[in-house]
């Protein structure tokens, strides 16, 4: 026997170092498992209160409640910085590199990072501006605003829409693919909450940034607002019907003068429109101010309105602001009822008295027109002098959310911050994770048949073939009664005069995917048909025109390849409708 082979301890005892070396190992990760779980489960904890905390401080911010908003951001801070304590240990850390596992480590981890920079950031640059803006009043008095303090809150307000838009940034960076479903809803969950209040956040900043200059704060401004009338609808919520001036000075609002689109003839020569504009609707906007809501993206179609009303009239303008009848209705809920002539109108029945009754009871364009200038006169006179100014403003954020307002400014450095925002009236953007996909309504009977038509959109995204895809299905009905020729008015239906027999739909349903995807699988009713495209700003959109006759329906359906596509997060932009769509998000059937 050699002094090596001596020296070797017996083979028990190897047995034996190996059996403990073993149990010790299995000790230590049960030990350590053990301690993640305790601190995940307690991270959770702290970020439930975080979620609680956050939407009681939104109700108090709204309430004007700060020393209530003071406290729970207190609360909102703690949560949100033991969740963050909580998953930064080296041994959590360890855990992130466990095949399988680890990504829902990291997830975590990210979620409690952003929820603190967000208490840490975002929530106290909140409290005061809070404090510096009348949240009860906004300033408003005797029919004029306020400027001083919007002024005084931009600062605190930059600072949290920085914050804001940082969290959004990650939230979206995270790649839900490889979670577990549970946590891979919760992080869907938070990135739809972390950008509506990205979205609110920016919103007030843009706002106090932007309100004391476009106000008059430094001299007199002047601007049209188009009222759009989803009865007979364009892409932008509908036909542009009547038309007002407003001017701004100092804080204080008027109406200089009203118009309708019959003050605007047919140009000879349109005005000139975009590739992807004219692809879709040819020459119509550019020589139509009817059709001129016809144009997807809001900052192609304001310059053009502004310069068919300075043409008409003169007038030097500094903005245009487009608003859809439905928000009358959000705004008649603050103002209460208000008289308009023959009709009394309350939220309940104002979308049927605007988009049916008066044709019934009003046969003549002009006096439908001095109708509806009567409406806005009105509207605009109850507002600025409501008594519940926290409610109007609550009031036309629902209707903004909805994209029933569109903003353009004439003035560039006004308008690059408008057009960043959801005002801006501008087609969607993705980002990495978060795909958008849209619906554009036109119609074409020359009526007022929309009121009568109904819409569902569904969105399915999967893998088919080793593609991931999108699928978009729009169905559109026509609701309209059989007797519809005859029972409705010459006006309503059109009467023929465009190539749709009386009591039918007719309708252009344009369909656009996730930037850079590509469009296959193009079917209406199951069937290939010709169609339009355009190109809008990388996304392809498909076009359908057909007519349905009353209790039709047709469904169109266009499957959307490569980028952006297959993505369960992906949100759908739509025209604005009296009644909006029903939209659905399902999981791709490969076999459909």
């Amino acid at each position: 026997m050699t002094d090596d082979t001596a020296a070797l301890p017996p083979a028990s005892h190897r047995r034996r170092w190996i059996r403990w070396s073993i149990t010790a190992f299995v000790v230590l990760l049960l030990l350590c498992v053990g301690w993640v779980v305790v601190r995940g489960l307690s991270a959770v904890t702290h970020l439930q209160a975080v979620k609680a905390s956050a939407s009681q401080l939104r109700a108090d911010v709204t309430a004007g409640d700060l020393a209530s908003a003071t406290a729970e951001t207190r609360s909102l801070a703690e949560h949100a910085a033991s969740a963050r304590d909580l998953t930064a240990d080296p041994i959590w850390r360890a855990f992130e590199i466990v095949p399988w596992l680890g990504s829902d480590f990291t997830t975590l981890r990210e979620v409690s990072q952003i929820a603190d920079d967000i208490a840490a950031d975002g929530v106290e640059p909140i409290l005061t501006a809070s404090e510096r803006i009348d949240l009860k009043g906004f300033g408003l008095h005797d029919g004029a605003i306020d400027l001083a303090p919007f002024a005084k809150a931009q600062k605190p307000l930059s600072a949290a829409a920085t914050a804001f838009a940082r969290a959004s940034a990650d939230v979206g960076r995270i790649d839900t693919g490889a979670l577990l479903p549970p946590l891979a809803d919760a992080v869907s969950e938070l990135r739809s909450t972390v950008d509506e209040a990205n979205g609110i956040v920016g919103a007030l900043h843009d706002a106090a940034s932007l309100i004391p200059s476009m106000l008059g704060g430094d001299g007199p401004r002047t601007y049209v607002i188009a009222m759009l009338n989803n009865a007979e609808l364009r892409s932008d919520g509908g036909i542009v019907g009547a038309l007002a001036v407003v001017q701004a000075d100092h804080g204080s609002l008027s109406i200089a003068g009203q118009a309708s689109t019959a003050d605007f003839p047919a140009l000879a020569d349109p005005l000139p429109l975009s590739a992807s504009t004219t692809a879709l609707f040819g020459d119509g906007p550019g020589r139509y101010i009817q059709n001129i809501s016809s144009i997807p993206d809001f900052a192609e179609a304001a310059p053009l309105l502004a310069t068919r009303w300075q043409d008409r009239f003169g007038s030097r303008l500094d903005g245009v602001v487009a608003i859809d009848t439905v928000v009358a209705k959000h705004l008649l809920r603050v103002t209460g009822p208000q008289q308009v002539g023959q009709f009394r109108l309350d939220s309940d029945n104002v979308l049927h008295t605007l988009l049916s009754d008066v044709y019934r009871l009003v046969p003549d364009p002009r006096a439908q027109d001095a109708v509806f200038a009567g409406v806005a006169g009105r509207l605009f006179t109850a507002v600025l002098h409501s008594q519940d100014p926290r409610a109007l403003i609550t009031a036309m954020a629902d209707a903004a959310e909805e994209n029933r307002i569109r903003l353009w400014s004439a003035h560039d450095d006004e308008q690059r911050i408008i057009a960043a925002s959801a005002l801006g009236g501008a087609l969607p953007r993705d980002t990495v994770g978060h795909p958008h996909v849209g619906v554009l309504i036109n119609d074409t009977t020359g009526g007022k048949m929309d009121y009568y038509a109904k819409a569902s959109i569904t969105v399915a995204t999967g893998v088919c073939h080793g593609d991931p895809t999108t699928r978009v299905s729009v169905t559109w009905t026509s609701t309209a009664p059989a007797d519809a020729a005859s029972s409705l008015s010459e006006y309503v239906t059109g009467g023929g005069h465009y190539g749709v027999e009386p009591g039918s739909i007719g309708t252009r349903i344009a369909v656009y995917g996730p930037a850079g995807a590509t469009p296959t699988n193009i079917r209406r009713d199951g069937v290939e048909e010709n169609v339009q495209t355009a190109d809008l700003d990388g996304r392809i959109a498909i076009q359908h025109g057909f007519v349905l006759t009353p209790g039709a329906s047709s469904t169109i359906t266009v499957d959307y390849i490569g980028k952006g596509a297959g993505i369960r997060s992906t949100d759908v932009v739509h025209t604005p409708m009296a009644s909006d769509p029903k939209v659905s998000y399902v999981k791709l059937s490969c076999a459909s």
